[in-house]
């Protein structure tokens, strides 16, 4: 690190858990954040500011003055540009060091898998169960940690799913063969502190991971109850019938 890094970065440094080498695992680490919306805003706005060295942000939807309630990325002036840009340049102007791809395109499968494989760490930062899916899939197939994150109404929930330590993946504790209902903020509104409460511990966890500190949310589901502002935390196993990442299935 040079000495502008020395001094932007000064405040994680003199975290014992931290210091020097874990910061420049954070200047070496690569993360993948999907979804630039209320719960991708806050994550990325950390990942950049706290020193990842290569971010990259996938989101093929648009800026809506809708959003701007709690989709803190975001300026009015940016109302119909691609969120993954607008994200972008508000990243750039934080931290111009970070490393920002925005890709705007919506991933299917094999684009998915290609780049959770170019990652250290995931963040789903997405809003529908199809999606979520798709990305644990890809997740646990390239041994790759997964930070999940949701909120809705004033509820939201926060895990780990890190299967390289035999911890569950997403469909252990959500099967994707169960019929969901997605349930969209246009519809049943959100509370806007409450995703910016989550995506940041988003990025605590992702930040976490990158540096090999602390102890991970696998194996544990965050429930916060906003309206009394309560956690609580659930334990979950891996489902060893799980037909993504059941013994009999890899």
């Amino acid at each position: 690190m040079n000495d502008q890094q020395l001094l932007r970065y000064s405040r994680h440094i003199l975290l014992d858990e931290i210091g020097i080498e874990g910061q420049q695992a954070m200047l070496q680490g690569r993360a993948l954040v999907i979804g630039a919306g209320g719960l991708g805003s806050p994550a990325s706005l950390y990942l950049a500011s706290a020193g990842i060295g290569q971010l990259t942000i996938v989101d093929h939807d648009s800026v809506d003055l809708t959003n701007l309630q709690r989709q803190i990325a975001h300026t009015t002036e940016r109302v119909g540009q691609p969120k993954a840009e607008s994200a972008r340049a508000t990243l750039n102007a934080i931290n111009p060091e970070c490393q920002v791809d925005a890709l705007v395109e919506r991933v299917d499968d094999a684009r998915l898998a290609a780049l959770v494989a170019q990652h250290d760490v995931v963040l789903d930062c997405t809003d529908n169960f199809k999606t979520r899916h798709a990305v644990n899939r890809a997740c646990v197939a390239h041994r790759v940690p997964l930070v999940s994150g949701a909120v809705i109404r004033f509820d939201g929930q926060v895990s780990v799913f890190d299967t390289r330590t035999e911890g569950p993946c997403y469909s252990c504790l959500f099967p994707q063969d169960q019929p969901f209902e997605d349930v969209a903020c246009s519809t049943m509104g959100v509370f806007a502190p409450l995703v910016g409460v989550v995506g940041a511990m988003q990025a605590a966890e992702a930040l976490k991971l990158v540096m090999g500190i602390g102890e991970s949310l696998s194996g544990r589901l965050l429930l916060l109850d906003g309206l009394r502002m309560e956690w609580n935390s659930i334990s979950i196993t891996r489902n060893e019938a799980c037909p993504v990442c059941g013994t009999q299935h890899q």
